[in-house]
C-alpha cells in the first residue's frame, strides 16, 4: 500500500507540474502575440522532456520558456531569448540551460534564425517606412549571400539592416536606437554595417 501511494504521489506531482507547464506555456505565447496553435507544439516538447526526466535539477518555468523557444525556432518565428525571459518566470540563464537540454538530448530539428525574420516587426516598433524595411531586406539577403551571418546575432543583423537602410534613405534612425530594438551594442550594429560596407553589393 505504501508502495501505491508513493507511485500516486510521484503520478500526481508529475501531472501537476505538467498542468502548471502548460498553463505557463499559454501565458508565454500570449505575451508574445504568438499564433495559438504554437500552443500544442511546445506543450508537447514540454512532455518529451519530462518523459525523458531533462527536468530534475532544473526549473519547470525554465523549460516552459524553452519550449515555446524551441518551438518558435523549429517554426523559423523569430523571437530571441531576451524577448522570451523578459515576459517569462525564468530567468535568461535557466532558459538556455533547458534549451540546451533539450536540443542535447531530444536532438530538435532548429537551424538559424534568418535576420529577415524579425525586419518587420523592428521596423513597426522604429516606426520606418516600407521603403527602409525592403532595403534592409536586401542588405540581410546580400550578407547571406555572401557567407557573412556565422557566428551573428541574427536579431542584431537585422537591426543593423535597418540602420543601413535607413542611412540609404536619409531616414533618421540613430545607432542606439537601432541597438536597443534588438538588445544588442552599438558595436554589434557597427560591426554589421561595416561589413556591409564591404560587400560587392553595398
Amino acid at each position: 500500500m505504501r508502495r501505491q501511494h508513493r507511485r500516486a504521489q510521484i503520478g500526481s506531482k508529475r501531472e501537476r507540474n505538467r498542468v502548471y507547464a502548460f498553463t505557463e506555456i499559454q501565458r508565454l505565447t500570449g505575451a508574445l502575440g504568438l499564433p495559438r496553435s504554437l500552443d500544442e507544439g511546445a506543450c508537447a516538447l514540454f512532455e518529451s522532456a519530462q518523459r525523458e526526466e531533462l527536468l530534475y535539477g532544473r526549473t519547470i518555468e525554465g523549460f516552459a520558456a524553452a519550449a515555446v523557444y524551441a518551438t518558435c525556432r523549429a517554426r523559423s518565428i523569430a523571437r530571441t531569448m531576451e524577448e522570451i525571459s523578459a515576459v517569462a518566470k525564468a530567468d535568461r540563464r535557466e532558459l538556455k540551460t533547458a534549451y540546451d537540454a533539450l536540443n542535447r538530448d531530444l536532438g530538435l530539428s532548429v537551424g538559424p534564425v534568418d535576420p529577415a525574420e524579425f525586419l518587420p516587426r523592428y521596423a513597426s516598433r522604429l516606426d520606418l517606412e516600407p521603403a527602409v524595411e525592403r532595403r534592409a531586406h536586401e542588405y540581410a539577403t546580400a550578407l547571406h549571400e555572401h557567407g557573412k551571418l556565422c557566428g551573428k546575432k541574427p536579431s542584431g543583423v537585422a537591426a543593423a539592416c535597418l540602420y543601413r537602410a535607413a542611412a540609404d534613405l536619409e531616414v533618421t534612425l540613430t545607432q542606439q536606437n537601432a541597438a536597443d530594438v534588438a538588445n544588442v551594442s552599438r558595436m554589434t550594429i557597427r560591426s554589421t554595417v561595416e561589413q556591409l560596407d564591404s560587400l560587392p553589393s553595398a
